[in-house]
């Protein structure tokens, strides 16, 4: 999905445009999951999955309601390790094992990541910067949670 930089769009739009992203996640990793073998892999990317699920469905209510009602206390993004750029895993193959699925996680997250700093930075100063800056500290903390699981079992120190 493209996204001008610097356009900022009304509530209603900006919230379709980040429902298809959300949509367009979910679908990249059912797909992952459809072409690996691995058990573990298919469960990283199962629980992957199942976050950009929830993330559409807040979305979601957040249009039929006209705001968000699941406003969270988390504001600020959390900084990432820059792990996609190191171990970027644009592609899935059938073989991938657990540390290639989480990559391909990982390289997923970024992706939306950069899409709410880009839907973001076009609308600020506007009434919904504020739930983008939600959902952008959200994904910040999914792609953290990935890293960090991603350092704690395939970058320690053996």
């Amino acid at each position: 999905m493209s996204l001008e930089e610097g356009v900022c769009y009304t509530y209603e739009a900006a919230l379709e445009k980040a429902i298809e992203m959300e949509e367009e996640g979910f679908r990249n990793y059912l797909h992952a999951i459809d072409v690996v073998t691995d058990r573990q892999a298919k469960a990283i990317l199962r629980e992957a999955a199942i976050e950009e699920l929830e993330h559409k469905q807040r979305l979601e209510m957040a249009l039929l309601d006209g705001h968000d009602k699941n406003v969270t206390d988390l504001h600020q993004e959390i900084p990432s390790m820059n792990l996609n750029y190191v171990f970027e895993q644009k592609e899935i193959a059938p073989g991938a094992d657990a540390r290639t699925a989480l990559a391909h996680a990982i390289y997923l997250e970024k992706c939306a990541v950069d899409f709410y700093k880009r839907l973001m930075s076009g609308c600020e100063g506007a009434p919904m910067a504020d739930l983008f800056k939600r959902l952008l500290a959200d994904e910040t903390r999914h792609l953290s949670n990935l890293e960090d699981f991603y350092e704690k079992h395939f970058l320690t120190e053996n």
